[in-house]
């Protein structure tokens, strides 16, 4: 169906799979995605694209072009990057898939597609989505995914729920596991999730305990959420709750790094430090735990990154409810006294005092996170001074505080020292020529990431108070000298180099103390950026 070349006329011709959540669309566009076979057909020109609820024309635009250009677009007008776009598929064949596509309205779908009209008979858009009103307004061929047949959930069932993938040998366990898949109603997702889940758990009591659980008397709510997530995060440990829940601070489709996550779980305090191992080795166990229960999953995008299902993020705000926030443009979330851990996006780039007025709310804000959703190229944004300046050094509870490509953001205020809980800081990309004597009072600070902070040319002198400093990120700064003392960080792990200054007093001798430092490189005077 997607390599026949039965294109209407000269236009590209659009497929759409539909199905309800976790029937797996989504895998099904990946597999075919993916295929060297498509991939060929196809001159290797396509892309991918994650749509969800919010319909942006300009976005996905840009996020094609960029695909098939395998380049960064610095384009901020939507005909000029439509303009651009059509040069690229003109006369080319070409496949676009887009997922999770919630858009009801025909004005905005023939916007959108205008550029791809002047490809090659053959081109096609993949389209999945959850709405049946999705193929009127595309004009699409459907493709409806029906419920897996018994045997085809027995084994996939199997797959995740024994570790062989083979239940011969566990005849009692194999009877109650048939009827569990009965309960799955012929879901991928939910047969997956609830596979996994009994993975760790091979006693029969606990599959009978499953089995007979009251949860599989819920509907599936307003949400969608399915209950087979439901029993996935009941079974889970109170840590681990706390660390899934967290993860709705992210918006759907949004693709994080495992390493990073578990940086923000040890600054919300959801890790402690057990004996004889390190809180990231633990917040590792915790990360491969989620995973293993088919909570987290591989980006198709970027195999160095991990993603959430629409309905496992659905499950995750579910559970955190006002105590996490997200302020994105177009959309309203309410900020309260409530509410704890907050994210931002916004398209525009400038960031003024008016988009933060509702933190005032939140005095008891612990997480300031600024996503940037943009791609890595993308030359940044700009900040209200009030925002840096007068607003968050008020919000005395954060543990979290993150100005990442903030481009006019050039100093911190002093009274950055008084954020005594502080145990993350992210002022990567910035402009930052000096960081605030103050900063060497946050004694709790665990992360502080300056990469790319190319104007910053030395540390504070007093760097050794920050007793309780695990990971210390200075690539690509122009720092020339290493402070004094740096040896007495005890509990550094990641120094990303170590600069000895001609003629000073640095001695990489202090190196002999950090016992746990993993990798470093080596500089004899300042190193160029």
């Amino acid at each position: 169906m997607i390599l026949s070349d039965d294109a209407r006329g000269n236009e590209m011709s659009v497929i759409a799979i539909v199905g309800m959540g976790g029937m797996g669309k989504t895998t099904l566009a990946q597999f075919v995605y993916n295929d060297n076979r498509v991939k060929k057909h196809f001159n290797n020109l396509d892309a991918w694209v994650c749509v969800s609820e919010e319909f942006d024309v300009f976005k996905i635009t840009k996020t094609i072009l960029e695909a098939v250009t395998s380049s960064t677009c610095d384009i901020k007008d939507l005909n000029q990057l439509q303009l651009r776009l059509r040069e690229c598929l003109t006369g080319k064949k070409f496949l676009l898939v887009l997922d999770d596509v919630w858009n009801e309205t025909y004005v905005q779908w023939e916007a959108l597609c205008k550029p791809f009209k002047n490809g090659a008979q053959g081109s096609k858009v993949l389209v999945t989505t959850r709405n049946n009103s999705v193929v009127s307004v595309a004009r699409a061929l459907s493709y409806h995914l029906m419920e897996l047949p018994e045997e085809d959930c027995w084994s996939l069932f199997a797959k995740h729920a024994f570790h062989d993938g083979n239940s011969n040998a566990h005849g009692e366990l194999e009877v109650i596991g048939r009827k569990v898949i009965e309960k799955c109603g012929g879901l991928p997702l939910a047969v997956k999730t609830i596979g996994a889940l009994l993975r760790s758990k091979p006693d029969v009591n606990e599959w009978d305990k499953i089995l007979k659980s009251e949860l599989w008397d819920l509907p599936i709510d307003e949400m969608g959420i399915l209950s087979a997530l439901r029993l996935s995060y009941k079974y889970l440990s109170s840590p681990l709750k706390q660390c899934f829940a967290y993860c709705s601070i992210f918006p759907k489709d949004y693709a994080f790094k495992k390493d990073q996550l578990i940086l923000l779980w040890m600054a919300e305090g959801y890790i402690y430090q057990p004996k004889n191992r390190t809180m990231e080795e633990v917040g590792n166990e915790y990360f491969l735990t989620l995973e293993s229960r088919s909570l987290f999953q591989k980006s198709s995008d970027d195999k160095s990154c991990f993603v959430m299902h629409d309905l496992v993020s659905d499950l995750a705000k579910s559970i955190s409810g006002q105590f996490i926030s997200r302020l994105e443009d177009g959309c309203s979330h309410e900020i309260v006294n409530n509410t704890r851990h907050l994210s931002y996006f916004f398209k525009q780039e400038f960031h003024s005092l008016k988009k933060f007025e509702t933190l005032q709310k939140a005095k008891r804000l612990h997480t300031f996170l600024h996503l940037d959703m943009s791609g890595y190229n993308w030359p940044g944004y700009y900040l209200s001074k009030k925002v840096a300046h007068d607003l968050l050094p008020t919000l005395r509870c954060l543990r979290l505080f993150s100005l990442s490509k903030y481009r006019n953001i050039t100093e911190l205020p002093e009274s950055i020292g008084k954020l005594k809980h502080l145990r993350y800081l992210d002022l990567s990309f910035t402009e930052v020529q000096r960081l605030p004597d103050s900063i060497c009072q946050l004694c709790n600070l665990q992360t502080l990431r300056l990469s790319n902070c190319k104007k910053l040319v030395a540390l504070p002198r007093d760097m050794w108070k920050l007793i309780s400093l695990r990971h210390l990120d200075i690539t690509k700064t122009g720092i020339k000298e290493m402070p004094i003392h740096l040896g007495r960080l005890k509990c550094l792990q990641t120094l990303t180099k170590f600069i000895v200054g001609k003629g000073s007093g640095t001695c990489i001798g202090e190196l002999g103390n950090f016992t746990n430092l993993q990798g470093i490189a080596f500089y004899i005077g300042a190193p160029k950026c």
